[in-house]
């Protein structure tokens, strides 16, 4: 027996300092990431002032984020190059990519550039193509910001299936479901973060770009960290010596039928669009749905909605730590679903009263439960994809996850945003706007993941994936 034990190979996964330094490292980049994604949220308003964008506009530069990961189909090459190439790659160009966007984004809200510096003169006139085909009377601030968001887009959610997989790779048969816990918790309160900081950094320095400079230079040390990360995946990968190397099996295209042949695949790729349509673009127009729906400030909005992430940041943890060691995956789901559309049915129906102290109670208790919600569904999601999918093409099968995820993301702020703009479009400039539709909208798509989560659940039960089940499987 202590023959055994002493040529057991002791990998650097196996250190808990190692593998918990490697989380760290990835969720303080994903920690930068989810600030840049809505640096502009909660300074909606101001930027409609600024630089003359309506609610559509707005919209549509929310959406630009996952154009190219949709239509040009980049979340699917960012998994075969994942499944090809490795952590270490994808990490470092999807690092990059961010960084890249956030860059040409800044250059977008500068002087320079609504002065009519390099390239002004070609986004205005694309601009005017674009009104004449399509009716979108955008700026040419917003294109030039949106060619920058959707540069970022491709980045960030390169970033976020490159995360997944290195968790997968460093937390296999241990504390996996955990881990993906801390790291949502940590990118989640990037959210708080920025909607607290946002809208006093512009109104410190007078401009909405302020903000998205800071950033910019976050995303920065995001990148050096992701060099950082590289030697210790390389370590990693040299201590494994082909046993689970990402080069021992090549990825073929042939095997994408693993991923989209399944059924169950898309059961759970349709939950997550539903999902996260619900969640991320409601964020981009929480605050002034709040300054209209209860009558707060718009910064004291900003500080109420930035208590969601704040709920989701401290239960998710706990919640991975439950499921790694008990299970309930399948009926977390459910949960999570029922929560998010009474939430939002909440602000659709419930009759505020504007300055009401007890309006503001409801609605800080919506937004607790939206973060409970926000901590059930995706602690639970992300953990059970490699239950239900070959480890060989794992980075494939969540990069398909978030492009379909993606189409939901790009296509929900244009929706919400020309629904806005058709019912006030007699409300004057300046009035608060009426919300209860585009409310119903986003609790529409919850009653929908209610559906699915069940049937997941009936289905799982008579296929035995194991999404109710422990994921820890060894003491290590």
């Amino acid at each position: 027996m202590e023959q055994v034990q002493s040529q057991a190979k002791v990998l650097l996964r196996d250190k808990p300092a190692a593998r918990w330094g490697a989380l760290v490292i990835l969720s303080l980049t994903m920690f930068f990431a989810y600030m840049f994604v809505d640096v502009l949220s909660p300074v909606k308003t101001m930027v409609e002032t600024e630089l003359g964008w309506d609610s559509t506009v707005f919209g549509l530069y929310g959406g630009s984020e996952f154009f190219l990961n949709v239509f040009v189909g980049f979340l699917i090459l960012a998994g075969i190059i994942l499944d090809r190439m490795g952590v270490r790659f994808t990490a470092l160009l999807s690092g990059s990519l961010m960084v890249i966007g956030a860059l040409l984004k800044v250059y977008a809200l500068s002087a320079t550039f609504k002065n009519g510096g390099l390239g002004y003169d070609a986004m205005n006139s694309f601009s005017g193509f674009l009104k004449d085909l399509a009716g979108w009377n955008l700026p040419p601030t917003a294109l030039c910001a949106s060619l920058g968001f959707m540069l970022f887009g491709c980045g960030t959610e390169m970033a976020g299936v490159t995360v997944s997989r290195a968790i997968v790779k460093w937390f296999k048969g241990k504390e996996m479901a955990l881990a993906m816990g801390i790291e949502m918790a940590v990118a989640r309160f990037g959210v708080f973060s920025i909607f607290r900081l946002s809208p006093k950094i512009a109104a410190e320095w007078g401009s909405v770009q302020a903000p998205v400079i800071f950033c910019a230079a976050l995303l920065c040390i995001g990148l050096l960290l992701y060099i950082v990360y590289g030697f210790m995946d390389k370590a990693l990968d040299k201590e494994l010596d082909g046993e689970e190397s990402e080069e021992e099996e090549p990825f073929k295209f042939s095997d994408l039928k693993l991923v989209f042949g399944k059924g169950i695949f898309w059961v759970v790729a349709l939950l997550c669009v539903l999902y996260y349509s619900a969640i991320f673009p409601f964020q981009k127009f929480a605050t002034e749905m709040l300054n209209a729906k209860v009558g707060l400030s718009l910064e004291e909005a900003a500080n109420l909605f930035s208590y969601f992430p704040i709920g989701a940041m401290i239960i998710t943890p706990f919640l991975g730590f439950f499921l790694d060691r008990k299970g309930k995956g399948a009926t977390m789901l459910i949960a999570g679903s029922v929560l998010m559309v009474a939430c939002h049915l909440i602000f659709a129906i419930y009759p505020f009263e504007v300055g009401s102290s007890s309006s503001s109670t409801v609605a800080f208790l919506a937004i607790v439960l939206l973060g409970i919600s926000f901590s059930l569904v995706p602690a639970t999601l992300w953990p059970s994809v490699p239950k239900l999918i070959d480890s060989k093409v794992l980075g494939s099968a969540y990069s398909a996850i978030f492009w379909i995820q993606n189409v939901g993301l790009m296509s929900v702020p244009v929706v919400i945003g020309g629904v806005l703009d058709s019912v006030n479009k007699d409300i004057p400039a300046g009035q608060p706007k009426d919300y209860t539709l585009a409310m119903l909208i986003f609790a529409s798509f919850g009653v929908v993941a209610f559906v699915l989560s069940a049937f997941l659940k009936a289905v799982d039960r008579k296929k035995g994936y194991g999404l109710e089940l422990p994921n820890v499987t060894e003491s290590k």
